[in-house]
């Protein structure tokens, strides 16, 4: 898979026919949330043309790039 240094922000993806931006990575530990399974991992926030904000994992993103689910436009 990419390394940090090919995917950062700034990136342009295409999810699911959907155009988005990584707008943040959020290094492990860093999230402001009570839920441990999201705060120990780092973390893209992708946000879309459409205004849409998610907050994906890097492993998933990771899985969902190997598996063609979401391209890389530009990095």
């Amino acid at each position: 898979m990419q390394s940090d240094e090919e995917i950062g922000i700034g990136s342009v993806i295409e999810d699911m026919g959907k155009i988005a931006i990584i707008s943040k990575i959020i290094p492990y530990g860093t999230m402001n949330t009570n839920i441990d399974a999201i705060k120990w991992r780092t973390n893209y926030e992708l946000s879309y043309v459409d205004g849409d904000v998610q907050i994906i994992a890097k492993k998933t993103f990771d899985k969902l790039v190997i598996r063609g689910d979401i391209i890389i436009l530009k990095k």
